[in-house]
């Protein structure tokens, strides 16, 4: 009688691996050969050869600039203005501000007026007739399509071409700044508007610009602006302030220039005075030599009449 235990043991030790697991036999059979996947893309009707796909395509030569559509049916630029934006271009070097290039391409578009054409489509156009040398090479680089508008174009410009450390050495000028030895007044407040206009986003307020220009000054010139005010600057409004030191710059500039002038003049006639002289002297000895070669001609040709004549 085989009891319940017998027939496990008998099970256990079958000799056969294979023959008491036939998930792993299965297993190795249903091994198939490696493909690559494919994905649904690749599935696409494509009939193009190798060389076709690895082909340089020809696409992808979008503006950086995106010029709004015009309205108007016959509206071209003309050479003259490509011309005109190609006199002064701006190349990107350190000494270059792109703050004035700004300016100056905004006063040239001015006044350029089309019907039916947004004065913002011009600038967008012409803009990069402007440009030249790192700056061009700069626009160039900038992902296609990334510029919608004229203030979009303004704002990378500047951020490129003025970066926040020449901002803060501009400021550090403008907060320092000091009348130099031997410096007129008028010479010293056209230098401190070119360093504020060199870095209009200097954030100074009125107050701040004319106080820091005033304590800049030497005693004479403080003294002579709190006479020009009444008494004291600093009780005058910063308009009244700034109008003070405006006409005391366009005085003092008049003043040196008829005195530059008088200068000039009197150092002219002192001069054709000096010549004048100069060549009198220069006649009047030529002539006392010419006589007296001649005299001692006469006396060596006949003695005894000069002689005679001593006698």
């Amino acid at each position: 009688m085989r009891t319940r235990s017998s027939s496990n043991l008998v099970g256990e030790s079958s000799p056969n691996p294979t023959t008491s697991n036939p998930k792993r036999r299965n297993r190795r059979r249903s091994k198939q050969p490696f493909s690559l996947e494919e994905s649904p893309v690749d599935t696409m009707a494509d009939q193009r050869t190798m060389a076709e796909l690895l082909r340089a395509p020809i696409e992808g030569y979008a503006e950086a600039i995106v010029v709004p559509p015009i309205l108007s049916e016959h509206f071209e630029l003309k050479h003259s203005l490509i011309n005109m934006m190609t006199s002064d271009q701006f190349f990107g070097l350190e000494k270059d501000n792109p703050h004035d290039h700004i300016r100056w391409f905004n006063k040239i578009t001015s006044t350029i007026k089309y019907k039916d054409v947004p004065n913002s489509a011009i600038k967008l156009m012409l803009f990069p007739f402007s440009l030249a040398g790192a700056a061009r090479r700069w626009l160039e680089k900038e992902p296609p399509r990334s510029i919608l508008t004229w203030e979009d174009l303004v704002s990378k410009f500047i951020n490129e071409f003025f970066p926040p450390s020449r901002t803060t050495n501009l400021r550090n000028e403008i907060s320092n700044f000091e009348q130099r030895f031997g410096e007129s007044f008028h010479e010293a407040w056209d230098r401190y508007k070119d360093l504020l206009r060199a870095c209009p986003h200097h954030g100074f307020t009125e107050l701040h610009q004319l106080d820091t220009f005033y304590n800049a000054l030497n005693p004479t010139d403080q003294d002579s602006l709190n006479s020009a005010a009444g008494g004291n600057l600093l009780e005058r409004s910063t308009r009244d302030v700034l109008t003070i030191i405006e006409n005391k710059s366009k005085v003092r500039n008049s003043r040196n220039k008829s005195i530059v002038s008088q200068v000039k003049s009197s150092d002219v006639n002192s001069s054709s005075s000096s010549e004048i002289a100069k060549l009198t002297h220069a006649v009047n000895q030529q002539t006392s030599a010419t006589l007296h070669d001649r005299y001692s001609q006469t006396i060596s040709s006949n003695p005894t009449s000069s002689f005679r004549k001593s006698r």
